[in-house]
């Protein structure tokens, strides 16, 4: 049978036809739109004393709220992190192994590398400090005197920029530690700390981190403020030419978002109202400059 449509009914037909194809293409772009254009997110590979000194929940969430994109975090040591990014594993590396940093460079693993912000070393041990290390000359002087008295020491053990600087200060002081007084954690800064705490031990630990972990430790800072004992921090984007899958954008958008003045602001006054003083210090703060200018440059490891 056939039928046959009036103009008017004809017309309506197309108009109700009409609107519901565009309400299911409305539809359907919506939830192509949700499907195609998921949250970005990246891989940051970051020391540990980033995340243990709290600075990283400051920071991410700012980040992410200002981009949309999302970060991972990857805590681990520094060695760890530059392994990351030679795997292409992550996509922008927060560490602090200035001399490693620059072989990865210099390989080409990386494409930008940039300072962020800066803080030192501590060695903490003890209150009764058995091998004097408050007395010390310096930091190598104090190595060795924890060596002298046989004092346990922690040590990360990990590869960390700390490991590295550590292993630094032994060589400096003509040691090579070992025997039962010499304890590898092979762990984060945080626990490292908390291991020498139980043990009456020394180690060497980037302030931040202590400072962070104080309330729950029992030990003290005995020696600080040798120019040796600076600790650079730099970010660095994973070159995508070694490794296609980087986000690159998103790595740099990450990296320019640390440099704003705004960011750096808020790296120089975090710490201050818990603990009365800063736990890094932008890259450009002139104590750090100073520093410098007293020879820790050619100490950087």
């Amino acid at each position: 049978m056939v039928c046959i449509l009036g103009a008017n009914q004809h017309q309506s037909v197309v108009r109700i036809s009409v609107r519901a194809l565009l309400g299911c293409a409305a539809i359907l772009l919506c939830g192509c739109a949700e499907v195609q254009q998921p949250q970005q997110a990246i891989v940051l590979a970051t020391t540990t004393s980033t995340r243990d000194s709290g600075l990283l929940d400051e920071l991410l969430p700012i980040f992410t709220e200002e981009t949309g994109i999302q970060v991972k975090v990857v805590a681990v040591g520094s060695g760890q992190a530059l392994a990351m990014g030679r795997r292409g594993d992550a996509d922008v590396l927060l560490t602090h192994a200035p001399a490693a940093e620059e072989k990865f460079m210099a390989a080409g693993w990386g494409e930008l590398r940039e300072v962020v912000m800066f803080n030192d070393f501590v060695i903490v041990g003890p209150a009764g400090d058995p091998a004097e290390v408050k007395a010390a000359q310096s930091a190598v002087d104090a190595f060795r005197r924890i060596a002298r008295a046989r004092a346990t020491f922690v040590s990360r053990g990990d590869d960390s920029g700390t490991h590295k600087k550590e292993r630094a200060l032994w060589d400096k002081a003509g040691v090579v530690p070992g025997g039962a007084w010499y304890r590898v954690a092979g762990a984060g800064m945080a626990q490292a700390l908390r291991i020498a705490s139980e043990l009456n031990a020394y180690t060497l630990s980037d302030r931040s981190t202590y400072l962070f972990q104080q309330q729950h430790l029992d030990c003290v800072i005995l020696f600080e403020g040798d120019p040796d004992l600076l600790n650079q921090y730099s970010v660095i984007v994973v070159n995508w030419r070694r490794h296609p899958s980087v986000k690159r954008a998103a790595a740099h958008r990450f990296v320019r978002f640390l440099l704003a003045p705004e960011t750096q602001q808020r790296i120089a006054r975090y710490g201050v109202d818990r603990f009365g003083q800063p736990l890094f210090r932008p890259r450009d703060a002139q104590v750090v400059v100073r520093v410098e200018q007293g020879g820790a440059e050619s100490h950087n490891e």
